[in-house]
């Protein structure tokens, strides 16, 4: 618990700030902005999606259905694989998480190996992986200029609300993870097992690899399980093999490639990961100093004279553990909320709204049928239908921007906690489930 709480202590100042300056790309840049270039079949356009990806906050699986709705939008396929390989590896949040555990080399290295990498399978898909190619026809998008008609200070508090509750929901859980999985090597673990690997840094590769492709890791809940490995004795090489190699795939983003873009694409993908993090672990472990590598924490924690407490590190852990049980209370809170008035009444059970019964079933005070002609309103039923795949707020709001955008949708509300969607309107289920299935999710 002591190196845990050592772990989080370093980290927490900088993980809030980088959830800061996430929440600001999010709302400020508009997401247009990626799509615009990224249609032609050449160099250009891989490298601008990488360069795009490689500082945005999204994790291995909410990379999957904003890459297809590029993909949708009219990007290539070269620079959709670039996006999705660049943009789960790395995002400002893990950099500078990166630079708070395992020191500046690291933090530079990490979004050049991910440019790289996602440059090389970019191009190796334009190059090999002719099928389908060209520009896919987009459904017919609805233009919302609700969020362009917002003011600076309703941006800015949109910006913290998607930092500090929606990515805490995202990546709160897998941190925790990530953490209790480091901690659990470093006292679990003995030493003498990870002297197998010692001076044989391609067999410690293939070993992380092994660990790191099927695993669902976020690139900061990386960040502690490699250090937990090289203090176990394992070579930084196979420490960035671990934060490389571990957030840009997993089983299910590979399903979902494979289903989307082919398996042509999906084979290409892969080798471009794996390739990309073994060649430059390899250059990490032969061409550079060795102690340009050793953790930040584990520097601090040899340090015998620094006994004094950081009340700064530890009120901004203290802080982030706060919104971390805030963001799992409200999800925990919403989880039977689907009612498509938002007041969360249904029953345990039913996946029917009863705001509009005779007798009301929501708990406290109830505000369904504080409107004028609510019922009449509502002649047009809801339907409900299951979403398989959605893991995060990006997944949902993806699942909800691509049946909103379908001719003949009303209104759509999308519930991660229960894996639903409520649709007003007179769209076929044909069309929803194809809507779905293009960026990458199921239909039930």
């Amino acid at each position: 618990m002591e190196e845990i709480l050592e772990l989080v202590n370093k980290m927490s100042p900088y993980l809030l700030l980088g959830f800061f300056l996430a929440g600001l790309m999010h709302v400020f840049i508009p997401n247009t902005l990626y799509s615009k270039y990224l249609a032609g079949r050449n160099f250009r356009s891989v490298m601008l999606s990488a360069l795009f990806g490689i500082p945005l906050p999204l994790c291995s699986c909410g990379v999957i259905p904003t890459a297809m709705s590029l993909r949708k939008e009219g990007a290539s396929k070269g620079a959709t694989v670039s996006f999705l390989i660049a943009t789960p590896q790395t995002g400002v949040d893990s950099i500078i998480a990166t630079y708070s555990l395992l020191g500046l080399p690291f933090a530079i290295i990490r979004p050049i190996v991910a440019l790289c990498t996602s440059i090389f399978g970019g191009n190796l898909v334009n190059m090999f992986d002719d099928t389908a190619e060209g520009v896919p026809t987009a459904t017919a998008q609805k233009k919302v200029a609700e969020g362009e008609q917002k003011s600076f200070i309703q941006k800015f508090i949109e910006a913290l609300k998607y930092a500090y509750i929606d990515m805490m929901q995202d990546i709160g859980k897998w941190l925790v993870i990530g953490l209790a999985v480091a901690g659990l090597i470093t006292v679990f673990v003995p030493d003498s097992f990870f002297a197998l690997f010692a001076g044989n840094t391609f067999l410690s590769m293939l070993f992380v690899l092994c660990l790191a492709i099927p695993m669902y890791l976020c690139a900061t809940g990386s960040i502690p399980i490699a250090v937990a490995l090289m203090l176990k004795g394992l070579t930084p090489g196979a420490a960035l093999v671990m934060l490389m190699a571990g957030p840009a795939c997993n089983v299910a983003s590979i399903l979902v490639i494979n289903k989307v873009l082919g398996k042509k694409t999906m084979i290409l993908y892969l080798i471009s990961i794996i390739s990309g993090a073994v060649i430059f672990g390899t250059g990490i472990d032969y061409l550079l100093p060795r102690e340009w590598f050793t953790p930040t924490f584990v520097e601090t924690t040899m340090d015998c004279c620094e006994k004094s407490t950081d009340w700064f590190k530890v009120g901004c852990s203290i802080l982030l553990a706060l919104m971390l049980l805030n963001a799992l209370t409200l999800r925990l809170r919403h989880k039977h909320q689907g009612c498509s008035c938002g007041c969360g009444c249904h029953e345990e059970g039913d996946s029917q709204c009863h705001c509009h019964d005779d007798e009301c079933c929501c708990e406290g005070e109830c505000h369904c049928h504080e409107e004028e002609g609510k019922a009449e309103e509502a002649a047009i039923p809801f339907h409900v239908y299951n979403v398989k795949g959605m893991n995060c707020n990006h997944c949902r709001a993806s699942v909800e921007n691509a049946i909103a955008a379908l001719e003949n949708v009303e209104e759509v509300h999308v519930y991660l906690e229960t894996n639903t969607a409520e649709v007003k309107g007179t769209a076929s289920e044909e069309e929803i489930r194809e809507a779905v299935e293009s960026i990458g999710f199921e239909l039930a």
